[in-house]
């Protein structure tokens, strides 16, 4: 191609300069929604772990639930109360999942006000308060994120008897 003159040559340069900026542009716009899709992939991922976890301390507290006995394999309490302690920890193992699943945007907003009706009215109305703060230490049993929210947040808020 021949050189062209001046003026050509600066309407040339500018156009090749605009279309460099818009491939850097295009690049940082792919970036940045590739780590996006990847962070939520990850998120997805640890959802996915937790539930898989979840199910089995689900499966577990349930036989605990049919048979109360084993509950002695874990915590030293009376059998006349371990039915009730074996149901209060497949409660509160679902509370904590549900307290999970809206950290990480899964259960909304909406849905969070429903459970947290629910979890203050079983703190409130039911014993669930009790086991919590007795000697029997469930809430060593859940991550500090739960204990902090159920300790700082739920109990403040519930009325006593």
């Amino acid at each position: 191609m021949p050189l062209l003159n001046n003026k050509h040559g600066r309407i040339r340069y500018s156009f090749g300069t605009a279309e460099a900026l818009g491939i850097i542009a295009t690049l940082f716009v792919v970036l940045y929604f590739s780590r996006k899709q990847k962070q939520s992939l990850s998120m997805d991922i640890e959802t996915k772990v937790l539930s898989d976890l979840d199910e089995k301390i689900h499966g577990l507290t349930q036989i605990a639930v049919e048979r109360p006995e084993i509950i002695m394999i874990v915590s030293n309490v009376d059998s006349d109360q371990t039915q009730e302690i074996a149901y209060t920890y497949h409660l509160l193992y679902t509370f904590a999942h549900a307290f999970h699943m809206h950290q990480r945007k899964v259960v909304s907003d909406n849905e969070w006000t429903g459970w947290l009706r629910m979890m203050g009215s079983c703190f409130e109305q039911g014993k669930m308060r009790e086991y919590w703060e007795s000697d029997l230490e469930l809430e060593k049993c859940f991550d500090p994120s739960f204990q902090k929210f159920v300790n700082k947040e739920l109990i403040p808020t519930i009325r006593t008897k």
